[in-house]
């Protein structure tokens, strides 16, 4: 039955991860708009705190949670992974940051919400690099599996 769900897991897989790194590109930049433009009117800060919420809430989260599901579920299919390799530990370990880079985007957006953001646009400029970095590093784990 595994065999014949797998591309569908697959494809499931593969649409929510598209999802989620959307929304890790774009959160941080929507961090750098509101500390540079943000500020400058309280409506706009009320319209960032609202994107930044309910990008996270409604396309973020569950977008994680399908690609953990969906991606575990294909783990555990016999046939995946090579366990002598290298490649699936190098793809957890990225995997981790970008989960961690996920729970660090909602607290930034917490901070904000409070008022108490501390960080620049440059900092959040530099830190929207961390999922292109991770990115790199699961894909060329997925394709060329070294």
């Amino acid at each position: 039955m595994l065999s014949t769900l797998y591309p569908w897991i697959k494809a499931l897989h593969i649409m929510a991860v598209i999802s989620w790194m959307a929304g890790l590109f774009y959160l941080p930049r929507l961090f750098v708009y509101h500390v540079e433009r943000g500020s400058d009117a309280a409506d706009m800060n009320r319209v960032f705190e609202t994107m930044e919420e309910k990008l996270l809430r409604v396309i973020m989260n569950p977008a994680m949670i399908v690609a953990w599901a969906s991606g575990l579920t294909l783990a555990a299919m016999p046939w995946v992974l090579d366990t002598g390799a290298i490649w699936p530990y190098s793809k957890f370990l990225a995997l981790i940051g970008m989960t961690w880079f996920h729970m660090w985007c909602a607290k930034r957006r917490r901070i904000f919400a409070l008022g108490e953001n501390t960080l620049t646009g440059r900092n959040y400029r530099m830190m929207n690099e961390v999922p292109t970095v991770l990115m790199v590093v699961i894909v060329l784990s997925v394709v060329v599996k070294f």
